[in-house]
């Protein structure tokens, strides 16, 4: 067989890490397997092709799209346009695609405060002439040009229409290698729209971490304390949202003592992200009256209850698709 009458496979990356191409990286020897089974014909991070060669290509000649990345500028939005008109199966890959990821909560104060906090504001900057990237800048050699930035950031199916999401951050290798056989298969996928690569149970069930019944008096940081292996995070303070979260990820997270921060996505598909994950977090907590109960009535202070960055903790993979991404920003540009 030939690789031209292998099916196409791209991977294009937009507002992201890196880390969803690092993961297809780290499938190590069944990367040969990508190769046998497909004309792997378009990745920047990974391999020298232009856009021009997908522009030349007839419509629907990719076979499948693995898109990671939310979507922050023009061109992130043309190239998601472009690749969706080339491609038979387009996947939003990564939590970034599926749901806007950590790029959109840049979306909870407005591009201008973005761009003033960045390039103007840190207090780690050297910038005394307060320059701030400009879509057409004038040189001597002539006009520079960059993408302007989008109003907000987007979710991929936000822009173009998905056939299927991969959540995670980033989509972990063995559900990659399982994608990637499944399609070579020809095996039957499921309904469009569906989600690869994960599972309908909890982070929790997959935890190692037993809970023992404790409610924790506050929420603490993961920095603050070394936790007791073998105990559930969330009652120990730290924050885990392990029980409101899609699986897939074997849970690594909690395994290594470090809290789930929900990057596969919330358990329920029809559940707000940011509510789940609070109710899994306020249903671990000691209500404050207990304390003054167990001191008699007698007066005295209650430990501090609450998140350091709420809107981070909880909506940190999925502002842009949420049901309070449309809310005006708080402070406008």
């Amino acid at each position: 067989m030939t690789a031209t009458e292998r099916p196409k496979l791209a991977m294009y990356w937009a507002a992201s890490c890196g880390g969803c191409e690092v993961s297809l990286a780290n499938i190590h020897e069944a990367i040969l397997e990508v190769d046998r089974h497909f004309d792997f014909i378009f990745c920047p991070c990974l391999l020298d092709g232009k856009r021009a060669d997908i522009e030349a290509l007839p419509d629907g000649a990719i076979a499948v799209t693995l898109f990671n990345g939310a979507l922050r500028t023009a061109e992130n939005l043309d190239m998601a346009r472009l690749l969706r008109q080339k491609s038979r199966l387009l996947i939003a890959f990564g939590s970034c695609a599926v749901s806007g990821g950590i790029p959109a909560l840049a979306n909870q104060h407005g591009l201008q405060h973005l761009l003033e906090t960045v390039y103007r504001t840190s207090p780690t900057l050297d910038n005394p002439q307060g320059l701030v990237p400009q879509p057409v800048s004038h040189v001597a050699a002539g006009e520079l040009e960059l993408p302007p930035f989008l109003p907000r950031v987007l979710a991929l199916d936000q822009a173009v229409v998905v056939d299927y999401g991969m959540p995670g951050c980033p989509p972990e290798p063995e559900q990659i290698v399982a994608l990637i056989r499944q399609l070579a298969s020809g095996a039957p996928l499921p309904p469009p729209c569906s989600l690869l690569g994960c599972s309908a149970r909890a982070v929790c069930d997959d935890c190692p971490r037993e809970k023992r019944g404790v409610l924790t008096p506050q929420l603490l940081r993961s920095c603050a304390l070394i936790p007791e292996p073998g105990w559930c995070l969330l009652e120990q303070g730290i924050p885990c949202v392990g029980s409101a979260t899609r699986g897939g990820c074997a849970a690594l997270c909690p395994s290594v003592a470090m809290p789930c921060t929900g990057c596969y996505g919330p358990l329920d598909l029809d559940a707000d992200p940011g509510a789940a994950a609070l109710t899994a977090i306020a249903a671990a907590i000691r209500p404050p009256a207990v304390e003054l109960l167990a001191a008699g009535g007698a007066a005295r202070p209650v430990p501090s209850v609450g998140l350091t960055d709420p809107l981070g903790s909880l909506y940190r993979y999925t502002l842009a698709a949420s049901v309070v991404a449309d809310r005006k920003p708080e402070r406008q540009p």
